[in-house]
């Protein structure tokens, strides 16, 4: 049917969706130096991340420095950290179940149960679009804030970097993935079982009475 379909591009936009949020995690572009005002300098940008910052050198050369001590950062990088994680972890768990329960393997034979199976990861698939959104549009909302804020100093604003972009395009993806999952594992047990049962009642009944 056409929902082992959707089902196979939910699977590939959840996949989509992962590898946008492990890029968003890993690479250490969150905040990136702003040459404005007396900050003019180009030869160095400075780049921040969930784990590290890294000085890139006009010669192309890179140095990173992780973060001293979890204690010493703000909170909204902590919260950042942990439910980016979360978001990673729940993805994966979602397309397991998905594949688990998904009309195109056997891995759950009985038909009745595989469109709640497939709710269920879609479910767990919006949130985990969620938790990937909300980091990244606090840390841009961060971003923003600052870059306005005219008692912070020019060298120390920054301008969005690009795993924002690609935290909210991974989010939107794995959101994508599981709506679709919503609208088409609902409808796929109840409705035709139940008419089918009632249409060989009601076709059956009138033979019996005229024989």
């Amino acid at each position: 049917m056409g929902s082992s379909g959707v089902q196979i591009v939910c699977m590939a936009l959840g996949i989509l969706g992962l590898i946008a949020a492990v890029v968003t995690i890993a690479v250490p572009r969150w905040k990136v130096s702003a040459f404005i005002g007396q900050n003019i300098i180009t030869a160095q940008v400075q780049e921040e991340g969930l784990w590290m910052e890294c000085v890139v050198q006009s010669t192309g050369q890179q140095q990173c420095k992780a973060y001293d001590s979890l204690l010493i950062l703000g909170s909204d990088l902590q919260a950042s950290r942990a439910m980016t994680i979360i978001s990673c972890m729940l993805t994966v768990l979602s397309l397991l179940i998905l594949s688990a329960g998904a009309d195109f393997t056997t891995c759950i034979e009985n038909e009745e149960v595989k469109p709640k199976v497939s709710l269920v990861s879609a479910i767990g698939l919006i949130l985990a679009g969620l938790l990937l959104i909300i980091p990244v549009s606090w840390a841009a909302h961060n971003v923003v804030r600052d870059f306005n804020n005219p008692l912070v100093a020019q060298s120390q604003k920054r301008e969005l970097g690009a795993c924002i972009f690609v935290g909210w395009g991974g989010g939107v993806l794995l959101l994508l993935a599981g709506g679709l999952l919503c609208c088409f594992s609902r409808p796929h047990s109840g409705g035709s079982g139940g008419t089918a049962k009632y249409c060989s009642n009601s076709a059956s009944a009138p033979s019996k009475n005229y024989v």
